[in-house]
């Protein structure tokens, strides 16, 4: 009885507002008039989404932001590519090498007839002419190629050449693109360092164009300096490589810094990678880069105010950002890991290891500020020091089996996941016996 009461009110009063006239002397919001002409705000943020996810996309992969006019126009990296005999200088650049530098080849972006030369061992490997192709292409990840008149008159970098590589399913280095990924094979020292002019770096920190070339050569596989151009700092108080392992740019969704060491967001990080570091044209404004004890180089240059005209990086910080953290942490294979022994260890984790306070599932970083102390990790400061916060960023641990290859921590100072949890034991006074120290290490491998 009580249910049907309650029913007839409900009808009742549907009935009473339908027939209600617009109430008079409340004023309508006239944006959400004009909006109620279009095709419907949800319809409009989905396409939106796709809108910023398809663009972002493009721009992660193939936008140099202009970039072209430092690699190409000042340090002339494509005439080491090119060679002599393609009107550039020296020897040129096989395939061969690009791929032992690290560099990598997208499959589904060359033309069929010189994919299935390459399946097929029919093209030279060893001749720049095939470089040239592939740039041309657009299959080279992360490089772009000017060109004009059918001839590479340029290059320029994108974001891509960093942070993405290929699953190597033609042949190493040759494959399908794996957005997000960092490139740990590359060596984008030694490939600066092919440029016949480096005097702009050279001008900028006040040192030789060969001591720019030896510090480039330094970093090795895998890793790249940030900071050399605003601290100047080559090396690490132990007189190794101050460079540090390439970070992945997938599994970012829900993290609030970027980095090892935390300078700002990804949208932050982008602007600054995109003007400062892959030197394309746009506008970057971080005043604590004027802080010249801390950025000497930096300060004198004027890196915390640049200001590019026209800009060509601004307008696509948006879906360069969507598209990032659209980009998920990819799963390791099933067989890479103990299950069993991964249910027991994520207890560890969880409990006695306190891996969880600061690595909280399922972002596996604590939402908020991730910021800690070098005391609180039982590392040296010197990275963190060369950050505005001087601190270190809780690293997010999804995908992580990704990123071993190189070593773990921002400087890959330990070389496996056992390194990392027997260091942690002896900071923490865990106390951990084997088993667990080894159920821990197969929960990490299973993230």
């Amino acid at each position: 009885m009580r249910w049907k009461l309650a029913g007839a009110l409900f009808a009742a009063a549907l009935l009473v507002i339908a027939c209600l006239p617009a109430m008079k002397g409340v004023p309508k919001n006239p944006a959400v008039e004009a909006e109620q002409t279009r095709t419907g705000h949800d319809a409009r943020i989905n396409a939106h989404a796709a809108k910023l996810l398809r663009e972002g996309r493009e721009i992660f992969r193939y936008d140099s932001f202009g970039s072209e006019d430092f690699w190409g126009g000042q340090l002339r990296l494509h005439e080491a590519i090119l060679g002599a005999e393609q009107g550039g200088v020296g020897p040129g650049l096989t395939p061969k090498q690009a791929l032992q530098l690290g560099l990598k080849v997208d499959s589904g972006q060359l033309p069929e007839i010189l994919a299935r030369a390459i399946d097929e061992g029919s093209v030279s490997l060893d001749d720049p002419e095939t470089t040239v192709a592939l740039l041309r292409a657009d299959s080279v990840v992360g490089v772009k190629a000017i060109t004009r008149d059918d001839k590479v008159v340029s290059v320029g970098i994108t974001c891509a050449i960093c942070h993405s590589t290929v699953d190597d399913s033609i042949t190493a280095g040759i494959g399908a693109r794996l957005d997000g990924w960092p490139n740990r094979d590359l060596d984008i020292g030694k490939v600066a360092a092919l440029a016949p002019n480096l005097k702009p770096f050279a001008d900028l920190l006040g040192v030789s164009e060969d001591k720019v070339r030896e510090v480039f050569r330094s970093w090795g596989p895998g890793k790249y300096d940030a900071e050399l151009n605003q601290d100047g700092k080559a090396t690490r108080p132990d007189g190794k490589s101050a460079a540090t392992v390439l970070p992945a740019a997938f599994g970012l969704a829900g993290v609030n810094l970027h980095t090892y060491t935390g300078w700002g967001s990804v949208t932050h990080w982008n602007a600054y990678v995109a003007i400062t570091q892959m030197h394309g044209k746009g506008t970057f404004f971080d005043p604590r880069l004027n802080d010249s004890r801390q950025f000497p180089v930096a300060a004198k240059a004027g890196h915390g105010n640049i200001r590019s005209n026209p800009d060509m990086v601004t307008s696509k910080l948006a879906a360069l950002h969507y598209y990032q953290l659209s980009i998920p942490a990819p799963e390791p294979p099933k067989d890479s890991f103990d299950a069993e022994a991964a249910a027991r260890g994520k207890l560890v984790f969880e409990g006695k290891a306190q891996c969880a306070t600061c690595h909280v599932p399922p972002l596996f970083v604590e939402p908020g500020w991730p910021m800690h102390t070098p005391e609180e990790l039982g590392i040296d400061d010197f990275q963190a020091s060369r950050s505005p916060d001087r601190r270190y960023r809780t690293t997010p641990l999804a995908g992580l089996f990704a990123r071993q290859k190189g070593g773990f921590y921002h400087d890959g100072r330990f070389p496996t996941y056992e390194a990392v949890v027997d260091h942690y034991d002896r900071h923490r006074r865990l106390r951990l016996t084997a088993d667990e120290k080894r159920d821990l290490v197969e929960f990490l491998k299973s993230l």
